[in-house]
């Protein structure tokens, strides 16, 4: 059962860092890790801001247990126009997570490049 006075959420955002600016259009997907479902939570593509519209669960369906954030970064690149040398070194950057505590905000922010990337737990 939902608490109604929860103000969980779970959001994220991706920035480009071999460009300097936000990725916008890049395909986002949100697993449950915790029931086995091979089909995402959430299918959603971030905005100009490199943000979701609408985080990828909320105070109504955020729950404890383990997921997983996957960033389609190679196709993110490919429309850019973005050419590798030696072609795309990453592909889709998987990030497993952990909710605790389903009233707090979990921020899950991605910093990427064609050959790296970094996150951390963010606010």
């Amino acid at each position: 059962m939902t608490n109604p006075n929860t103000t969980g959420k779970l959001t994220t955002h991706v920035l480009d860092t071999a460009r300097g600016c936000p990725a916008a259009g890049m395909k986002i997907e949100l697993f449950d890790l915790e029931t086995g479902n091979t089909e995402p939570l959430v299918s959603t593509q971030t905005n100009d801001d490199g943000r979701c519209d609408a985080p990828m669960r909320d105070a109504t369906n955020l729950r404890k247990g383990r997921y997983e954030l996957r960033f389609h970064v190679s196709n993110y690149f490919a429309a850019q126009g973005t050419v590798l040398e030696n072609g795309q070194f990453l592909d889709v950057v998987p990030i497993q997570f952990v909710v605790a505590d389903e009233t707090a905000h979990y921020h899950v922010p991605l910093l990427v490049s064609p050959y790296g990337f970094s996150t951390y737990r963010g606010s």
